[in-house]
């Protein structure tokens, strides 16, 4: 890998973590526990086999030689050797553009520290873990869980135009986004079995949250797929709220037809929630701890097809 490709991921990864020791007060910085490596590596092999490394290659020299972030994304989101080979094979691009994105992420690191630095505000107890900056199988952009950190996939986060087609807001976004969900309830956030509509708060707090923090709206795609149809998507998630199979609003995107209408739907409730709100600190806080969906969503004064403020929440 060349010295320059690896200067812009350490400088990228180094300034967009603060973090906070076990036991500490959030205001109070600790040496950040930051993996590069995996980045690095997976470009040794790529750039080695003339951009065509096989799977067998991809398993046993980058994924089993990894780092534990790489192997918590690999057991959390089914990255394996097959997989990147076979989205490498029919979307190259998405590896070989990954190069571009790292010219913005010596700036991105410094929005994202502003915005860490307005959580600590609006959150005294937040935690910043380790990050893992990897190249995964096209997807996802970034996992953030208490126990294990952040990943993040540099080639799927430069790879999704559809969320914001300024390539510095999109990586901003998406750690902050990662980061507000190390600050949720566990109880809740940390589930694997969620409904419908738990995972839309979920996703819909990390998606308000993240906006309060950075300035940036969600994700760019959604008014597109929305306008006009309000009340009928948002009927739809009501019928569906108790499912256990989210594939119709959540993790459904692809780069030619994005989709997760889940986050976006649960942006919404979360809005109307924050919106309401006489105090704005405690509903940020009431979003972090939030365990019972259907409590919440009965106190949001969210209905379908609510009309809510258009300008960003403040």
């Amino acid at each position: 890998m060349s010295r320059t490709i690896r200067n812009f991921i350490l400088a990228a990864a180094c300034a967009a973590i603060s973090c906070t020791a076990p036991g500490a007060s959030a205001s109070a910085t600790a040496s950040p526990e930051i993996h590069i490596e995996d980045v690095e590596r997976f470009y040794d092999i790529y750039d080695a086999a003339n951009g065509r490394p096989t799977a067998e290659q991809l398993q046993r020299d980058y994924i089993d030689a990894g780092s534990e972030g790489l192997h918590t994304l690999a057991r959390l989101r089914n990255v394996t050797g097959v997989r990147i080979a076979d989205t490498l094979a029919k979307n190259p691009g998405i590896y070989s553009n990954a190069k571009r994105c790292m010219a913005v992420l010596p700036r991105v690191k410094e929005r994202v520290q502003v915005a860490l630095d307005t959580l600590v505000r609006l959150n005294p107890e937040a935690r910043f873990p380790p990050v893992t900056v990897a190249v995964g199988r096209g997807r996802p952009a970034g996992v953030g869980y208490p126990d294990s950190g952040i990943q993040i996939g540099l080639e799927a986060v430069c790879a999704a135009d559809f969320m914001n087609p300024n390539v510095e807001d999109r990586f901003v976004h998406v750690l902050s986004h990662e980061y507000v969900h190390i600050q949720q309830a566990p109880a809740l956030a940390g589930r694997d079995d969620l409904t419908v509509l738990e995972r839309s708060l979920v996703e819909g707090g990390a998606e308000l949250i993240s906006e309060l923090i950075s300035g940036l709206a969600g994700q760019a795609h959604f008014p597109g797929l929305t306008r006009g149809r309000e009340q009928e998507i948002e009927t739809a998630l009501v019928a569906d709220q108790d499912k256990t199979d989210l594939s119709a609003w959540f993790d459904n995107s692809t780069l030619e037809k994005p989709g997760d209408l889940g986050y976006w739907v649960g942006h919404r409730i979360a809005r109307s929630y924050y919106q309401q709100a006489t105090d704005k600190r405690q509903a940020v806080r009431d979003l972090l701890q939030a365990t019972d969906a259907k409590a919440f969503l009965a106190k949001s004064g969210w209905h379908p097809g609510i009309k809510l403020q258009q300008d960003m929440p403040q």
